[in-house]
């Protein structure tokens, strides 16, 4: 069986060598040759006619012998889609020009250029499936036997998921399920006593004949239930002793119990599609991006030094006494500097840190697409993640729409509440201060006495019919709808029968709507954004479907503001996204007399209500950004000595993002959790129960790091029992 592809024309490329012919290029002189000499492919190569261009011309001209290939040049085909692949004998000609996997390479990025030009566009892939039984001993896997393999003597390796008195068993590998037909006859016994005998989740061998099921006894749901293995031999490769739990789906295991069992919870069928799902849709990104679009994959250092300001960085420390590592939270200035020095494109599938201590659903490691680019803007930026998306995109989740809808900053709080709106549905904040100056209520009144004082409301469809009085209580809201359409809330007795109808027409209310208000100043007023949510999952829990759980709504959101005021201490400023976003060019006279009215070039990607990326134009100037450190955010500029020179070196405009791949899988696929995607995730309080880390180290480990532990009375005497 062939790794991928077909033969004739039946493949995604056309068969003509013509079409391949079209594209070929003479190498460069200048170039490395590929037997490592400097100054090109070397004179004996030349001689011969090897390499790509010697292939051609032996292939061009009549009569003239054939370019010998070896393997690799033949995988290297098959593996981008090239059919037939390259002939290993000389007297097997191709009837198709060949060429060196090299030149392969390029032709695919040409063709899938040529097709996806614009972002995103259908691309053809290989269409035939990987070969799962190479280079193992196994002749099939436990998903893939069928109808037209009955007769064939096949052998299977497994785990046993399933036994039934003696009879059969089934046999589970990462592909699927395999009914096994234990021999009953005297002369096989021992096959029988072997498997009959063994514990389930033991580890088998087996070999047989695939054979029907009797009639009346196919199982449709099963993709092999058409057959079944009688085994002729078996054996027990590794038993497995009594299970902290059951390996189904179906059976609830408590969070700290998979933990803890890691590795047997990675053998339930959820767990191994997430991580296969994920990992195609990884390869489908550095292939859009290193073969479409000319990125380079480079990989940054994770021992560096603290970056001021954004989240709590892991320390490590180091063998001079005071001196400490950090994790990066990020590939930040790496990226950067990789611009200024001049490569362009780059990404990288990155691992960060962040020591953000126990809060839920984070993770204190995790990964990220991160992308870096010269002379880019941020429209650029949008469409190369919205053609990385579509072209990466889950078949099986349906098509998404480029390009993205965009919302400014502003717009997003004013109408959601959140700077992440989940748009698959609607019940927008409204905002009614003209209509409550009006009215002859205290609290409201003092609200809009406030500089930034504002009264907001959203109104709940059909809350009166799906949501009970514990539900208002749990929305700290008591206003309802009654079948009637008058209002009934406490807010009635200061609203005249006009004002009634005027806020049913501002809010547009239907009978057994339920309205929110909200009276403060804009940052209180914001939390009608996280009452939308609540009300929504209130009224899914009840039984209207608000949001399509099959949908998926991208949003960009734009325009954010550079600085905001400190929590800690709201005199001083800190990044809304971090120290090296460029300000928004229209803001630059702003940047200098008034920072907290500057808008950035910062952009952020949102998935129904969910952050899954973000990214800025950056700060390329060194001078702008020694002002922004010291001026704007009183932060000490030698930390960032090297970045600060590098800019003064030449240093090109450069735009980039990060994609959280870590949220954007568990989205797609739907998962809870996140840790749902990660193979070895940590608690929701960081720690790895499976391993027990973190854990303690003695006393002589920490001697050469010049650290000493003062521990705390009740650990000191945990640790001396």
């Amino acid at each position: 069986m062939s790794v991928a592809g077909g033969s004739g024309g039946a493949g995604p490329f056309p068969s003509s060598s013509s079409a391949v012919g079209a594209r070929l290029r003479r190498p460069r002189w200048g170039s490395p040759c590929r037997c490592g000499r400097s100054a090109g492919p070397c004179a004996g190569r030349r001689q011969r006619g090897g390499g790509a261009w010697g292939a051609a011309r032996a292939r061009a001209r009549p009569g003239a012998p054939q370019v010998r290939r070896g393997p690799g040049a033949q995988v290297a085909r098959a593996r981008l889609g090239f059919s037939p692949p390259l002939s290993a004998s000389a007297a097997e000609p191709s009837p198709r020009l060949s060429v060196e996997p090299w030149f392969s390479l390029l032709f695919l990025a040409e063709r899938c250029r040529a097709a996806g030009r614009g972002g995103g566009g259908a691309v053809p892939r290989p269409a035939e499936p990987a070969y799962f039984s190479s280079f193992v001993a196994r002749t099939n896997t436990c998903g893939e036997l069928r109808s037209a393999h009955v007769g064939q003597k096949v052998t299977l390796y497994g785990w046993i998921q399933y036994q039934r008195q003696g009879l059969f068993l089934v046999l589970r590998d990462f592909q699927g399920l395999t009914q096994i037909i234990i021999p009953q006859d005297e002369a096989c016994s021992h096959v029988k006593k072997l498997l009959s005998n063994a514990p389930v989740e033991s580890v088998v061998r087996v070999t047989g004949i695939v054979s029907l099921r009797p009639p009346g006894q196919e199982n449709p749901k099963m993709p092999t239930g058409d057959i079944e293995v009688k085994v002729e031999t078996a054996e027990i490769l590794n038993s497995c002793r009594k299970l902290p739990f059951e390996i189904k789906d179906f059976i609830k295991k408590s969070e700290a119990l998979r933990m803890q069992y890691r590795y047997l919870d990675l053998r339930s069928s959820q767990l191994q599609y997430n991580l296969r799902l994920r990992s195609q849709i990884v390869m489908r990104m550095r292939e859009y991006l290193c073969n479409l679009h000319g990125f380079v994959d480079v990989e940054t250092p994770t021992l560096f030094k603290r970056t001021p300001g954004g989240a709590k960085e892991f320390l490590v420390p180091s063998r001079e006494a005071g001196k400490f590592y950090s994790l990066p939270q990020s590939p930040q200035q790496f990226k950067q500097l990789l611009m200024v020095g001049g490569l362009d494109r780059y990404f990288q599938v990155a691992r960060c840190y962040r020591d953000e201590g126990s809060r839920p659903d984070r993770q204190p490691e995790f990964t990220q697409i991160d992308i870096e680019m010269s002379f880019v803007d941020q429209g650029g930026i949008q469409r190369l993640i919205e053609g990385l998306l579509q072209y990466s995109w889950p078949e099986e989740r349906g098509p998404i729409t480029t390009p993205f809808p965009s919302v400014t900053y502003e717009e997003a709080l004013a109408d959601y509440g959140t700077d992440k709106p989940d748009t698959r549905f609607d019940m927008k904040i409204v905002d009614i201060s003209d209509f409550s100056r009006s009215l002859g209520i205290r609290f409201v009144q003092n609200a809009l006495s406030y500089p930034h004082g504002t009264v907001k409301a959203i109104c709940i469809p059909q809350g009166m019919r799906y949501l009970k009085n514990k539900d208002i209580e749990s929305l700290k809201e008591a206003a309802r709808s009654q079948p009637d359409g008058s209002l009934k809330s406490l807010l009635t007795k200061f609203l005249g029968q006009e004002q009634q109808s005027e806020l049913v027409q501002a809010l547009k209310m239907q009978v057994d709507d339920v309205v929110l208000l909200a009276a403060g100043e804009h940052k209180q007023c914001s939390a009608l954004g996280s009452l939308r949510v609540e009300s929504a999952d209130l009224l899914e829990a009840a039984g209207l479907v608000l949001r399509d759980p099959t949908a998926f709504h991208f949003l960009w959101v734009v325009d954010f503001p550079l600085f905001l005021p400190k929590e800690e201490n709201p005199t001083e400023l800190e990044s809304a996204h971090h120290p090296f976003t460029a300000p928004h060019p229209s803001d630059m006279t702003l940047l200098y007399s008034d920072p907290t009215k500057v808008r950035s070039q910062h952009y952020d990607l949102v998935l129904n209500g969910n952050e899954v990326g973000g990214g800025s134009i950056r700060i390329h100037n060194a001078e702008l950004q020694r002002f922004v450190l010291e001026k704007v955010l009183k932060e000490d500029s030698e930390v960032l000595s090297h970045l600060l020179d590098a800019l003064e070196f030449g240093a090109p405009p450069h735009g980039g993002i990060a994609l959280g791949l870590d949220r954007l899988i568990s989205l797609i696929i739907g998962a809870p959790s996140i840790r749902d995607v990660i193979a070895f995730p940590k608690s929701f309080r960081g720690r790895d129960l499976m391993g027990s880390a973190p854990d303690y180290v003695t006393p002589e480990e920490l001697e050469s790091y010049h650290i000493q532990v003062s521990w705390p009375v009740a650990e000191a005497e945990a640790k001396k029992n």
